[in-house]
């Protein structure tokens, strides 16, 4: 794919993306993906330009976030021919879990994997729709390793760059498609 291609579908993306103010709460500007989603083209697109970037990376897992973050994780395991392991809330997945709990800005919060969901020396990638402040990324980190996976990148679709998420996760390889 060449840098033209790659420039243009990252344009394509940035025009799907819509701003909806006030949501969840008064004073934050939501980046909602639902448009994008649901433009065949520049999804499909998109998760080909994504997939190029580990198509001879050796990636076994792909782990995706709840919720967003499966819609983009599934398509990409698929494409580059790895599985795809959701982490979810507590109490939602069905089998032996490994949980790790993290701080908020308003509390804590707990993300589950199944136990035998990366198995050791797996490569993963980790990936979500927004990088916000990077906890819970980090967290997922934390749950791949506690499994003996190695993370070989982070994957967001948009990385919020004023609430700097990245110095959380500095120990890791980040790939932001959009930054805002």
């Amino acid at each position: 794919m060449t840098e033209l291609e790659k420039e243009k579908i990252i344009s394509d993306v940035k025009k799907l993306i819509r701003d909806v103010p006030d949501f969840p709460k008064p004073g934050i500007i939501f980046k909602d993906i639902m448009p994008f989603l649901s433009d065949n083209r520049t999804f499909k697109n998109t998760i080909k330009y994504l997939a190029s970037r580990y198509k001879d990376k050796n990636i076994s897992k792909v782990i995706g976030i709840e919720a967003r973050g499966f819609i983009i994780a599934a398509p990409l395991a698929l494409e580059i021919g790895a599985g795809f392991v959701p982490v979810r809330k507590k109490g939602k997945l069905p089998y032996k879990t490994i949980s790790v709990t993290y701080d908020l800005e308003y509390g804590t919060d707990t993300l589950q994997i199944h136990e035998d969901a990366v198995k050791k020396g797996e490569n993963v990638i980790i990936v979500d729709d927004v990088l916000a402040t990077g906890g819970t990324a980090k967290a997922v980190c934390e749950l791949t390793k506690k499994l003996g996976g190695n993370v070989s990148e982070i994957l967001m679709l948009i990385e919020l760059e004023f609430l700097k998420g990245r110095e959380k996760l500095k120990d890791y390889e980040l790939f932001s498609l959009i930054k805002y």
